[in-house]
């Protein structure tokens, strides 16, 4: 005797030659009919997920890509503009000395702005 599934219970089972004696030929091609109409059951429906799966992995891998590319274009307009003023940055830098003093009070304005955004922000927070 053996064992096999169906739909979730165990059922028994006897080999071939016990349905040969005691059953027509009949009988044991409809039990094996059965028995293949539920395993083609069970494996349309284990390849209906499947497919389900691939494709919401397929739409999850395009939405990825196009905000990649959207990151991407962010990416190099902020380059260019961190470029351009670096650019301007060093120029000053460079030029004489009235535009040290300017440069020195604007770089101690822009820090005591970022502890001032800093101090609100955090004390909104809690």
């Amino acid at each position: 005797h053996f064992y096999f599934r169906l739909s979730g219970k165990r059922r028994k089972s006897t080999n071939m030659a016990d349905w040969n004696r005691g059953h027509g030929s009949g009988a044991v091609d409809e039990m094996l009919d059965a028995e293949n109409k539920l395993l083609t059951e069970n494996l349309a429906t284990k390849v209906s997920r499947l497919k389900s799966l691939a494709f919401d992995i397929d739409k999850d891998a395009e939405e990825q890509n196009s905000y990649l590319d959207g990151m991407d274009s962010n990416f190099l307009s902020a380059t260019g503009l961190l470029t351009g003023s670096v650019k301007r940055f060093s120029t000053m830098v460079r030029s004489g000395r009235d535009n040290r003093k300017i440069l020195c009070y604007v770089s101690i304005g822009l820090v005591l702005v970022f502890f001032l955004l800093y101090y609100l922000v955090s004390r909104t927070q809690t």
